[in-house]
């Protein structure tokens, strides 16, 4: 018999969020395996606008007053922060996607981190199983086990997240094609600290090169010392900040970039570069966290963020790449298909009839 199940899938509000892009991919992939049991809460103009059939519209109200989960089988919590249905029906069972718990290692203050603590405590504390989105993260959650308290039998499986890759088709757009002018490296991703970027302004150096950064939020601090540095090297005129374009504006900058470049410290997936392994473009990755899990041999890998190092391995990774360009693209393509959403909507699916 199937399983009524709730999905939570709250952050659909932040509609250019890498959590509500994976939430979208899982939607599609549950209703193209006809699972008519599957409610998802969530804003009701997006949800409408992706055809679910089974609504529950998100209301602020939710954060302070139990939603009651009689009547489901499952309720399937989407990330580990979220502030909805940290109390469920005792007969409902309860799953919780873990995306990292990269506030243990960042430079966050001791209350902060308690903060974000207690938050996944009252998610995942009742949980009957937890969805890591990588190994690494399933590692991580492993090494810092003590800090929470579990269900006795809590089970702790890995599902990749997948993304529904765009059309195979030459993308345009009018408003970005001055970008075209010069070459351009690309990076996708929150300006923040762990996301790294500023080590990539060396790569315009002695060269006519563009830096592309396409970014749905950033920590003023960071901003501000990226692009003093950016002033001090005499690049900061061939950086590009742009901020919540849209799909096809992002596949078009996929399509025509030099390349991909994510040199992250703290990521527990990985996003743009699948999403670049797709176009056939070279990625560069730091080599901390998830990302060799991501990138695996088809990447060129930062090993530390020196201005030599990074330039170095830049350079020679293009010049490789370019050597085998018709086999690259062909395995990096084939390599991004190992992340589709329809393999993580039928793994869920797995999970959800299990419990």
């Amino acid at each position: 018999m199937k399983k009524k199940v709730l999905l939570e899938a709250e952050r659909l509000r932040y509609e250019h969020s890498g959590i509500a892009n994976i939430c979208k991919s899982l939607i599609l992939g549950l209703q193209e395996l006809n699972d008519d049991e599957i409610s998802v809460f969530g804003p009701k103009k997006i949800l409408q606008k992706l055809s679910v059939k089974n609504v529950i519209s998100w209301k602020p109200v939710y954060k302070f007053l139990n939603f009651s989960t009689k009547h489901f089988d499952v309720v399937h919590v989407s990330h580990q922060l979220s502030y909805y249905f940290h109390r469920i029906n005792s007969k409902t069972k309860k799953i919780v996607t873990l995306h990292d718990l990269n506030f243990l290692h960042d430079a966050s203050k001791s209350s902060k981190k308690r903060k974000m603590q207690r938050l996944v405590q009252k998610n995942i504390g009742n949980a009957d199983v937890i969805v890591c989105i990588s190994n690494f993260v399933k590692r991580d959650f492993l090494e810092n086990k003590e800090l929470f308290k579990l269900q006795e039998n809590v089970k702790i499986e890995v599902i990749y997240n997948g993304i529904i890759f765009p059309q195979d088709k030459h993308y345009q757009s009018e408003n970005l094609n001055y970008l075209l002018e010069k070459p351009f490296i690309l990076s996708i991703g929150v300006l923040f600290p762990k996301k790294n970027q500023k080590t990539l302004l060396p790569l315009l150096l002695e060269n006519d090169k563009s830096l592309v950064l396409i970014s749905s939020d950033e920590k003023q601090n960071y901003k501000q010392e990226f692009f003093e540095e950016a002033d001090k090297l005499g690049v900061s005129e061939r950086i590009h900040l742009l901020k919540n374009i849209s799909e096809e504006e992002k596949y078009f900058l996929l399509q025509n970039c030099e390349s991909l470049c994510h040199p992250s410290l703290a990521e527990g997936f990985g996003i743009p570069p699948i999403e670049a392994m797709y176009f056939g473009k070279p990625i560069f990755l730091s080599d901390r966290t998830s990302l060799p899990e991501i990138g695996g041999d088809m990447a060129y890998y930062f090993e530390n963020f020196s201005t030599d190092e990074v330039v170095k391995v830049y350079k020679e990774g293009l010049e490789d790449f370019e050597k085998n360009k018709s086999q690259r693209i062909s395995e990096l393509h084939r390599r991004a298909g190992n992340f589709s959403y329809q393999t993580m909507a039928k793994s869920y699916l797995e999970i959800y009839n299990s419990c």
